[in-house]
């Protein structure tokens, strides 16, 4: 049987390069062109999209190691198999939608998804607690 979760953690782990794609093309638009001896100093210089780009793929690094733990979590327990395929589901997409609504600049809704999936991301981790 597959597991939700699991097929989840992948996917969830390939989003973090999502936002690596707009980060790119903002670098390579640059008048110095994309410098790849130094990417990190020109990410730093970026303004506007390409810098939220920067932000975005920085956080997904941040929000992946509690998901993977709450996934991890819940697969060992064996807890509450249909909350988990529910919280799991819930924080890729909310982190799919994180990724454009922070590029975009739309800031309270960036902040209302991010709170999906933060929030995802605990229930994984409580779920084995209470189940």
């Amino acid at each position: 049987m597959t597991s939700t979760p699991l097929l989840c953690l992948p996917i969830a782990f390939a989003l973090i390069y999502l936002p690596k794609i707009p980060l790119s093309m903002a670098m390579a638009r640059e008048p110095e062109g994309y410098d790849n001896a130094h990417p990190r100093d020109q990410q730093a210089k970026l303004t506007g999209w390409g810098r939220r780009a920067a932000a975005a793929h920085a956080n997904a690094f941040e929000s992946f190691p509690p998901f993977a733990a709450g996934v991890l979590a819940v697969t060992v327990t064996g807890a509450s198999p249909h909350w988990a395929a529910i919280l799991s589901v819930a924080y890729v997409v909310s982190r799919a939608l994180y990724a454009g609504a922070y590029i975009a600049g739309v800031s309270t809704v960036r902040s209302l998804i991010w709170t999906i999936g933060f929030a995802s991301s605990l229930g994984l981790l409580v779920l084995p607690i209470v189940a």
